[in-house]
């Protein structure tokens, strides 16, 4: 409408929260920001999966005979199955990559056995801790220890490169200038441990609980001295303004808590590794006469059935629970040969605690190992892998005859594959198998302890004269 020679200006009009909405939706389009974007927390459960960061080891994350296990791995599968989502792991090929790239958002969280320190809380927040450790210095038992810091002066130490003990040694380079280390990036500390117990090494530092689980497989490792105060465990999350996921993983935290589970975890995997003590024939001898004759019918029986030498299931009975049919493994399995849940299932053992139960299925079970090995392994190499592979899997065995063969040995011995079993604890070397990281050198330690056990056994039932002869194995153990 014209009036006076002018345009007359329409009424202004708010504009309507629809096209509001799909403007921005159009921008968010174009590059623009979307007030309609998920939380972290939503975005997790529409994805359908938790992402989180770990590494393989005896303390966080690592492949069992009946699948995964490791604290960190059991509480992370708990926070997935609160959040209704699968659990996806990533394990980077080095520890020290852990960190930047959970910084970099390549994953929801880490749960990896992180000491939280002020460094690492620039790069990411941590949520409530779990567990409080200490660093320790570790040195073999026949290498003369330092009384403190300023004795490691001249003296060889190495740790793993992106750890906290790397940080600490340059916060102690400040008071010692003299001091020196060497920094691995392709090991972790328990592969460190490992050398020097072989003698290759002099000094590392490691986390108090990886040294404790340890010490049970290398009882010559000994601690000098706690490195630091106190330290505490935690899961890292991105920094970041989004808390939704973080904020739910500290509810998570408390929950476990409070209902008494997070202690039960810690007493899974790290009570038995606090008792530990090692191998003492005095007291295997002690109770040879005053405990073994209350279930001694009950390995005969199994071994009548399954055409095996009840010694031999005596001494496994003694390796896994010292003859005590209540007796719980740092992995959480009950019983006196600590059959897990899905294998006594398998077999039908439906209490675990019934030692005679328990007996039973653990024959059988060693007989169902040894019958599915290629029947041109000879005895005893034969009866040994099958004990390794009552400890580590049979399919951990099968990556260890791998490697052996690889490397020029002989595969269908004994030898030369526990030679290569505690390589799978090893990143160079698991990395490239079909079934990954395992404590090979458990298994190790664990048939071997099982063949002192039997031999002990074996001398004493062939000397008592009254007591009725048994059925040896039917080979002649060769020397250990």
């Amino acid at each position: 409408m014209r009036i006076g020679g002018d345009y007359a200006r329409p009424a202004r009009r708010p504009v309507r929260p629809l096209l509001l909405g799909l403007l921005l939706i159009l921008l968010s389009g174009t590059g623009g920001c979307s007030l309609f974007q998920d939380s972290k927390l939503q975005a997790v459960k529409r994805a359908g999966e938790l992402v989180v960061l770990t590494r393989n080891s005896p303390t966080t994350y690592y492949v069992g005979p009946d699948g995964p296990t490791g604290i960190e791995y059991d509480m992370a599968k708990a926070f997935a199955d609160r959040l209704g989502v699968k659990l996806k792991l990533v394990t980077p090929p080095r520890f020290s990559e852990i960190l930047p790239m959970l910084a970099r958002e390549q994953a929801d969280l880490a749960a990896a056995g992180l000491t939280v320190t002020e460094l690492r809380q620039k790069q990411v927040r941590f949520a409530p801790s779990y567990q409080e450790i200490r660093q320790q210095l570790v040195h073999h038992l026949n290498t003369p220890a330092p009384a403190d810091i300023k004795g490691l002066i001249g003296r060889q130490l190495q740790v793993v490169a992106g750890t906290s003990y790397a940080e600490h040694l340059n916060q102690l380079r400040l008071l010692y200038p003299e001091l020196t280390w060497t920094i691995i990036e392709d090991v972790d500390a328990e592969e460190l441990m490992q050398q020097i117990q072989q003698g290759l090494l002099e000094f590392t530092i490691a986390d108090s609980n990886i040294v404790a689980v340890n010490r049970q497989f290398y009882p010559e490792l000994q601690v000098a001295f706690d490195v630091k105060e106190p330290e505490k465990l935690a899961w890292a999350f991105p920094r970041g303004d989004d808390d939704s996921l973080y904020d739910e993983a500290t509810a998570f935290f408390g929950e476990l808590r409070k209902s008494g589970k997070l202690a039960q975890l810690l007493e899974r995997y790290y009570g038995a590794a606090s008792r530990f003590n090692p191998i003492n024939i005095s007291a295997y001898l002690g109770k040879i006469d005053t405990v073994l004759p209350v279930y001694r019918t009950m390995f005969e029986d199994a071994a009548r059935k399954t055409n095996l030498d009840w010694r031999l299931l005596a001494a496994m009975a003694y390796q896994e629970s010292f003859w005590d049919p209540r007796a719980t493994s740092p992995t959480g399995v009950r019983g006196i040969m600590m059959l897990t849940e899905p294998t006594a299932a398998s077999l039908g053992v439906t209490d675990l605690l019934d030692p005679a139960q328990s007996i039973d299925g653990g024959a059988r079970y060693l007989r169902q190992i040894i019958d599915q090995l290629p029947e041109r392994i000879p005895e005893p190499d034969r009866t040994w892998m099958a004990l390794a592979a009552y400890n580590i899997g049979i399919n951990h065995l099968g990556d260890a005859r791998v490697l052996t063969l690889a490397q020029k040995g002989d595969a269908d011995k004994w030898k030369d594959v526990q030679e290569r079993l505690p390589l799978l604890a090893k990143e160079a070397w698991y990395s490239g198998t079909a079934y990954g990281y395992a404590r090979g050198y458990e298994a190790v330690q664990f048939v071997n302890r099982i063949r002192t056990y039997y031999d002990t056994l074996q001398k004493k039932d062939e000397q008592d004269p009254g007591k009725k002869k048994s059925q040896a194995l039917k080979f002649k153990a060769p020397a250990m």
